[in-house]
This record gives C-alpha cells, sequence and structure tokens, in this order.
C-alpha cells in the first residue's frame, strides 16, 4: 500500500499526516504528478478557501491527474468541497466529481456560521467507507459551507439544516469533519478508507 498526501497548501496536512501515522500509515506528502497516479490511495486534505485551493491545484498542473484517478481517493474537510462541481465561495469550478454545489449555510437567528464543534453522524446509505459507524457517533467540524444531501450522501450531520457529512462517487470519497480531532470515528473512516 503506498498512500499519498496531495500537497495542496492545507493547513491541516500535518494532522491528516499524524492521525494516518497513528494507523500505522506513513503517508507521501507530494504534489508530484507520477506519484500520485501511482499510489495505492490518494487523500486531498484541506483548510480555507475554495478558490485559493483550487488555484493551487491548476498551478501544480494538477486537476486533470486528480479527475483521472481510478484508485480510492478521499477529499478531507475543503478537499470534500473541492470534489465537487461547484462551489458558491467565490463562484468557484471545483473537480466536478461529486455531482454537487457546495452551499454556505444560511444565517439565522441562534445559528452560528462558521459552524464549529461536534455534531451527529446518521448514516443514510451502507458503504465500507462508513463501516462501523453507530447510532449517536460524532466527527468535529469547522466550516461555513456545506455539501447538500443527495445520492451522494453516505452520512448526514445537521447545522440549522441536513448537510452530507460523508460522500461518495465511485471511487471519490469525502468527509466534511477532521478525522483527526474526530476520535475513535475519525480514525475508524480512515482506517475503514485504507482498507479499500
Amino acid at each position: 500500500m503506498k498512500v499519498v498526501l496531495v500537497d495542496a497548501g492545507g493547513t491541516n496536512i500535518g494532522s491528516v499526516r499524524y492521525a494516518l501515522q497513528r494507523l500505522g500509515t506513513d503517508a507521501e506528502l507530494t504534489s508530484d504528478a507520477a506519484r500520485i497516479r501511482a499510489a495505492s490511495h490518494v487523500i486531498l486534505p484541506g483548510v480555507g478557501a475554495a478558490a485559493p485551493g483550487m488555484r493551487m491545484l491548476r498551478e501544480a498542473g494538477l486537476v486533470d491527474v486528480l479527475r483521472g484517478l481510478t484508485q480510492p481517493v478521499l477529499g478531507v474537510c475543503l478537499g470534500m468541497q473541492l470534489l465537487c462541481e461547484r462551489s458558491e465561495e467565490s463562484d468557484t469550478a471545483c473537480l466536478g466529481v461529486i455531482p454537487a454545489t457546495v452551499k454556505r449555510f444560511a444565517e439565522a437567528s441562534g445559528l452560528r456560521v462558521p459552524h464549529m464543534g461536534w455534531n451527529t453522524l446518521q448514516v443514510t446509505v451502507p458503504h465500507c467507507l462508513t463501516a462501523g459507524l453507530r447510532e449517536g457517533d460524532t466527527a468535529y467540524f469547522v466550516h461555513s459551507y456545506a455539501v447538500p444531501t443527495g445520492p451522494y450522501t453516505l452520512a448526514a450531520s445537521e447545522h440549522g439544516t441536513p448537510f452530507s457529512a460523508v460522500v461518495a462517487a465511485g471511487n471519490f470519497m469525502g468527509m466534511q469533519f477532521h478525522p483527526e480531532r474526530s476520535a475513535g470515528v475519525g480514525a475508524q473512516l480512515l482506517r475503514n478508507f485504507l482498507s479499500l
């Protein structure tokens, strides 16, 4: 097994890498297209905004590389959002492998944006990525934009309205929450991904 972390400037790369090391996997950090294509598993981490994230992928020549991957690919936090078709954040065209548009949480009385903290996960579709999740399991989120629920949703959460917490379309998967901060739940999902 050869796991790579796509180096697109995400600020959570170190913590995701450490979470993988705790599971016994040493992931290489790279922006080299050949190394990414040769990996058995590819993880696209990210924290920040959609437009700068996509700009970094374009400048590294990785947009078409990522779109063409056939091995398991996991987007984490912003990385999951970049797998979608578009983001309302700066009206950004993304990778387009998840058929969804990322939307900002609506401002509402008593609803804080960004959404920060622990939220319950509800598994909506059985999938090997979410194996072992139990009713009432929680994960740690920090985000202002979210993927609406749809046929790609494996697990949902809620902040004013339901949103996708875990998604999949073919070999492309994503987690909106931070697995490295989500204790046993995050470790279980990373373990499940590595077992694919």
